[in-house]
C-alpha cells in the first residue's frame, strides 16, 4: 500500500537498547510504517546497511528486533553483490525502505554503481516511505557533514537530491556538527539545511517539511539559512510521538 504521496522520514534515531535483545526498533520507525498507510498485515520493511558494509552481526540485531516488533523484514546486500536478482522490485514492494547508518559517502558510491540512484527516485515516487538513520537521512538530500572521510567532519554535496535540502544529523550530540553546518550555509557549500538532535526525525510530503516528530522528549530540529554571509538557525519543535522516552 503506497503512501500517499512522495515521502521521506530523514532521521537521527530509530532504535532503543532492547532488554533480552540488543536493539529494538523505536517510535521513528513505527511512524515510517504509519506514514506509509500500510494496515491488516506485517508492514514490509526492506533494510540496506551498505553504510556500514553490509556487516551481517547488524542484519541479524535487526532481524530480531523486527521479529519482536512483528514486522516483515528483509536485508538488501550490496556485498559481495546484490542478494537479489530485482532490487527494483524488492524496493517497489516494500512499505518502508530503511537505511542504516555509517558511511554516507561510500554508501553513495556504491549505490550508484548499482543504479540505485535512479532506481531510488522512481520507488520515491511511486509512494514507498524511504526512510533512515545518519547516513540513512542525509542520503535523501543534497549533502550534510559527515565523517566518511578522517575523523573530522567534512562536507559532502553529492547526495541523491530527491530533497533541495542538506541535512545535519546528531546535531546535539558531535559538537562539531552545528558549527560545521552554520559555517557551510554560511559560505554557500550546503544549501538551506534541516537538522536533527538524536532521536528527531524530519517528515517529508513531495519535497516539503510537512513536520519534524521525537521518540525523545526535550529534543529539537532546525531550519539553517544564509543571509549574507552568516547563518540563521530557526528551531522547529517536534510532535512527540507515543512511546517516546526523556
Amino acid at each position: 500500500m503506497p503512501a500517499d504521496a512522495p515521502t521521506i522520514l530523514a532521521t537521527s534515531g530509530g532504535y532503543f537498547a532492547g532488554g533480552r535483545i540488543r536493539r529494538t526498533f523505536a517510535p521513528l520507525v513505527t511512524a515510517a510504517i504509519e506514514l506509509s498507510g500500510v494496515s491488516s498485515r506485517a508492514p514490509r520493511i526492506t533494510h540496506l546497511g551498505t553504510a556500514m558494509g553490509d556487516q551481517r552481526h547488524l542484519n541479524a540485531e535487526l532481524t530480531e528486533a523486527a521479529d519482536v516488533a512483528g514486522f516483515d523484514l528483509t536485508h538488501l546486500n550490496l556485498y559481495p553483490m546484490p542478494s537479489v536478482d530485482d532490487m527494483e522490485g524488492l524496493l517497489m514492494a516494500s512499505d518502508v525502505v530503511w537505511v542504516n547508518g555509517g558511511s554516507v559517502a561510500n554508501l553513495l558510491a556504491v549505490w550508484r554503481v548499482h543504479g540505485l540512484d535512479s532506481i531510488f527516485e522512481r520507488v520515491w515516487r511511486s509512494g514507498v516511505v524511504l526512510a533512515g538513520v545518519s547516513a540513512g537521512s542525509i542520503c535523501w538530500h543534497m549533502g550534510g557533514t559527515t565523517d566518511s572521510f578522517r575523523p573530522e567532519l567534512d562536507p559532502v554535496t553529492n547526495g541523491l537530491g530527491l530533497l533541495p535540502y542538506a541535512n545535519g544529523v546528531h546535531y546535539d550530540n558531535e559538537e562539531r556538527r552545528r558549527p560545521l553546518v552554520h559555517e557551510l550555509v554560511a559560505n554557500g557549500t550546503l544549501p538551506d539545511t534541516y537538522c536533527t538532535d538524536d532521536g528527531v526525525g524530519l517528515v517529508y510530503r513531495d519535497t516539503q517539511l510537512v513536520e519534524a516528530i521525537t521518540e525523545i522528549r526535550g529534543k529539537g530540529a532546525y531550519l539553517v539559512t544564509r543571509d549574507g554571509d552568516r547563518a540563521i538557525e530557526e528551531r522547529i519543535d517536534p510532535r512527540v510521538l507515543p512511546g517516546a522516552r526523556g
